[in-house]
């Protein structure tokens, strides 16, 4: 059964895998997905007296147009093959697949639930374990 809402909101922003281990050449993007974590922590200490949460969702390459653009851009950039450059970014994560926007979508559905009651302050990996960013 779900647990009783006893909260009065929940904010969710949106960083990325690079608010977590950094990205070469993307300084100012890593920089700005950092700084979210940042915010969404202090959000979560101002905001937790008044029963609101604040967590963030930090997805890694989503699966879709953009990332396809992405890959075929340092593919050309890196003068390589694009299926050899889709297979590097596949290999960022341990489960070998880019993140399906449904997969960011289930992450906030859980954390506006009421099974999310305890969860503050917190970013959330939707990644599939990404440990390196190419």
């Amino acid at each position: 059964p779900l647990l009783r809402q006893s909260t009065r909101g929940s904010i969710i922003n949106l960083s990325s895998a690079a608010g977590r281990l950094g990205m070469a050449g993307r300084s100012p993007y890593s920089a700005s997905k950092w700084a979210v974590i940042g915010l969404t922590k202090t959000l979560a200490i101002e905001l937790g007296g008044e029963g609101i949460r604040v967590n963030a969702i930090c997805p890694g390459a989503v699966n879709g147009p953009r990332i396809q653009s992405v890959i075929e851009a340092k593919a050309r950039m890196l003068q390589r093959p694009v299926d050899e450059v889709s297979d590097l970014y596949h290999a960022q994560s341990s489960l070998n697949k880019l993140v399906e926007a449904e997969d960011i979508a289930n992450m906030a559905v859980f954390l506006a639930s009421p099974m999310a009651l305890r969860i503050n302050g917190q970013a959330m990996a939707v990644d599939g374990n990404t440990e390196k960013l190419y």
